[in-house]
């Protein structure tokens, strides 16, 4: 393994050690659904979500644990693999770094809970974002990066197109 690889990946180790300590600390002081306001349209929550993003097949009977478990591995797998690939550019890797360590975060607690622990909760007046966690805006802000670093690489000339 390169450095430059293992940076990569202590990146999503961080991210993962992050999002554990926040979860660890969350329910070591608040019970199922109780509300810590911390500003007008910020609260501290604890809820548990068995699904997906926005509680998607939360309802179902248990299945999409291991689906979404499954899901994660697999997709950590194939960015790892891009990280690789990639590990000598800059937001690539940082943006595959940034879901795996999001997604392995959300593992945890699948694994261990049954469900994710979710504790940021926006809202304006009775109108709130779901809440969820900093496993998920790491995944969240990976995915804007790998976007945009995208969006730049499509709209940058090639070698050749600079020729012409």
């Amino acid at each position: 393994m390169t450095p430059r690889f293992l940076l990569w990946l202590g990146l999503a180790a961080l991210v993962v050690g992050l999002d554990q300590l926040s979860k660890q600390a969350i329910l070591a002081r608040f019970r199922y659904g109780e509300v810590w306001p911390v500003t007008d349209f910020f609260d501290l929550v604890l809820v548990y979500n068995p699904g997906a993003a926005f509680s998607f097949l939360a309802d179902h009977s248990g299945w999409q644990r291991w689906f979404f478990i499954v899901l994660a591995f697999a997709v950590s797998a194939w960015m790892l693999l891009l990280m690789w690939r990639h590990q000598r550019e800059r937001a690539q890797p940082l943006a595959f770094a940034l879901i795996v360590g999001g997604a392995l975060g959300n593992v945890i607690d699948r694994f261990n809970l049954g469900a994710v622990v979710d504790f940021l909760y926006f809202h304006v007046g009775p109108y709130g974002w779901p809440a969820f966690n900093l496993a998920d805006s790491a995944i969240t802000l990976g995915v804007i990066i790998m976007l945009g670093a995208q969006f730049h690489a499509s709209r940058t000339p090639s070698a050749e197109e600079k020729l012409l």
